[in-house]
């Protein structure tokens, strides 16, 4: 059997729920599925590609967690409401939903192309709207539940990313509207904000792109770039009921990059420990 995951948090935390996690086959969802696996929880993973799924299902069944795979493309309303209902006929109520499925690519504002533009605010902002939404209806209405949506480090601007940060700055609001309106139903709604992760997301980019990301720890004040289990670590507190008065709020995970100003030069320093909580995470081939 295979390494188990190193969570911070006390076993058996989710047992007898459910959690959703989309873009579960690769990356930080990957990572987050496994935590969540590891506490007890039944993880219903999703993505457009079920083998990379049934990897991750594999790696989750090795250590002993229990785990379905549910293939399609959050963007389509269709399959996003059959999606739900077929979960919750294998699962029953549905206790959380971590919305991680994303995507861009870097681009100028002046070239990018409307289709373009359309496809990373579907994806990164109209996907997560309809798997909340359809998740509320379907199951979280009557029995409560938790929503975690991961946006990314977008503020203050995105410079050649305008279409992610238009869509993740979106969601952090959709995040704080979808609190308020679903308080009543005891259904609490926040979203976690990674900054520059070393993961596998790394090597989709081109490589003047990942030339400049093997630049960007000079400009991170806590001197490292994070990694998915210390993303993954925020994502599951605020489904924890230590969270219980926990809703609207955002956690940032950027080693405070957001600080960083240009009057500010950056101190080289080694002193920053990060925690490796995921026995399966590989450093990104364009960092090695």
């Amino acid at each position: 059997m295979a390494d188990a995951y190193r969570s911070v948090f006390h076993p058996g935390l989710f047992d007898g729920q459910t959690i959703i996690v989309t873009g579960g086959g690769s990356g930080i969802g990957r990572c987050i599925a496994h935590e969540l696996a590891s506490l007890g929880a039944t993880i219903a993973i999703t993505g457009r590609r079920l083998d990379r799924l049934q990897a991750v299902a594999a790696e989750i069944e090795d250590v002993g967690g229990s785990v379905s795979c549910h293939a399609f493309d959050i963007r389509d309303e269709e399959a996003v409401t059959g999606a739900i209902a077929a979960a919750l006929e294998i699962h029953g109520p549905i206790s959380g939903l971590v919305n991680n499925a994303g995507g861009q690519y870097p681009s100028p504002v002046e070239d990018l192309s409307l289709k373009g533009w359309d496809a990373v605010i579907r994806t990164n902002l109209t996907g997560g709207f309809l798997m909340a939404r359809e998740l509320y209806r379907q199951s979280m209405a009557d029995h409560g539940g938790a929503i975690v949506n991961i946006i990314a480090d977008m503020w203050s601007g995105m410079p050649t990313m305008a279409h992610s940060g238009a869509a993740r700055a979106g969601m952090l609001n959709l995040t704080e509207t979808m609190a308020c309106e679903w308080g009543h139903a005891a259904v609490r709604v926040n979203a976690v904000a990674p900054g520059w992760i070393a993961s596998s997301g790394f090597d989709t980019y081109d490589e003047p792109m990942q030339a400049q990301l093997r630049q960007l720890k000079n400009e991170i004040p806590l001197g490292r770039y994070g990694n998915e289990a210390e993303v993954s670590a925020a994502v599951t507190f605020l489904l924890t009921p230590g969270a219980a008065f926990v809703s609207g709020s955002c956690i940032r995970v950027d080693g405070a990059v957001p600080n960083h100003r240009h009057t500010w030069t950056t101190r080289p320093s080694d002193r920053s420990v990060a925690y490796d909580g995921f026995p399966l995470a590989e450093l990104p081939d364009c960092l090695r």
